[in-house]
């Protein structure tokens, strides 16, 4: 009998211990998740010595990613001798890439004489490009001589370009008598394609004969096509006998139809006596 207590007793020990075992498990996991990952619920003194050296190697090397990314969270005294010397090299060449850009996070001391040269070269590149598209970060004072009369040049033809093409920055005064020719035709040319398509800052005052009468022509195929379509833009009044007659017609058998098949609008006061003995026969 004591014999068979005792056993009884071991098994609710283990099975007890088992639950205990297993409801452990996943808080210990999640812990070393949480170290892993470098989360504040960590608590290290229920790590192993394995899972404590992976989260230590993590550790590292999130502190190798913020030093290369150059967050202030960086401690360069945890950085190994062949880190840090990368980490220097990679400093240095974003630097350098900084400087050659223009970025304001460029530090011009820490170039090198070579370096420094390129990226006055490159500085000097970029403000006669600006000058040239009379960008606001154009400074005429760094320009040399040949390059204030290039730039002057580029000006010239951007202003040119910009009257051609009907841009808000034109500024005829400064055209030549020769691109003052060219503008006026290219300006009439864009007034007779809006005319005729019927889009805005249309002049028909500006319109030659034959351009108001294609003006006038494509005008009124737009107008047939809106009162085809329905459109609330048409203006039946400026369509000829024949084309009223063909709309009519039109809406008469689109009428009909609708009737028959008792499937859209239809209006039986428009249906002649035959139409209506079809849809109504004589039972």
């Amino acid at each position: 009998m004591k014999a068979n207590f005792r056993s009884c007793l071991c098994v609710a020990g283990l099975s007890l211990f088992s639950i205990f075992a297993f409801a452990q498990s996943p808080d210990l996991a999640q812990n070393f998740a949480n170290c892993k990952s470098g989360s504040e619920n960590c608590d290290r003194a229920r790590l192993s010595q394995t899972e404590l050296a992976e989260v230590t190697q993590a550790e590292h090397a999130r502190n190798v990613s913020k030093c290369r990314n150059g967050y202030d969270s960086c401690d360069h005294s945890k950085l190994s001798a062949p880190e840090a010397e990368a980490l220097a090299v990679a400093n240095h060449q974003q630097n350098v890439s900084d400087c050659n850009d223009g970025m304001l996070s460029c530090d011009p001391s820490k170039l090198t004489p070579g370096e420094a040269h390129h990226a006055s070269a490159a500085g000097r590149l970029r403000n006669i490009a600006a000058c040239q598209n009379d960008g606001s970060t154009c400074d005429h004072s760094k320009l040399s001589a040949s390059e204030a009369a290039a730039v002057a040049t580029s000006l010239q033809q951007l202003n040119a370009s910009d009257c051609k093409d009907g841009a808000g920055l034109c500024n005829h005064s400064h055209l030549t008598p020769s691109e003052t020719k060219e503008v006026a035709a290219e300006e009439h040319l864009r007034n007779a394609k809006n005319c005729e398509n019927g889009w805005d800052e249309c002049d028909h005052s500006k319109l030659t004969q034959v351009e108001a009468r294609q003006t006038a022509s494509a005008e009124h195929q737009r107008n047939l096509v809106a009162c085809k379509d329905g459109q609330t833009t048409c203006d039946y009044a400026k369509l000829t006998t024949l084309e009223n007659k063909m709309l009519a017609n039109a809406e008469d058998k689109r009428n009909y139809t609708a009737c028959l098949k008792g499937y859209g609008y239809c209006d039986s006061s428009r249906l002649t006596a035959d139409e209506n003995r079809i849809i109504h026969p004589l039972k």
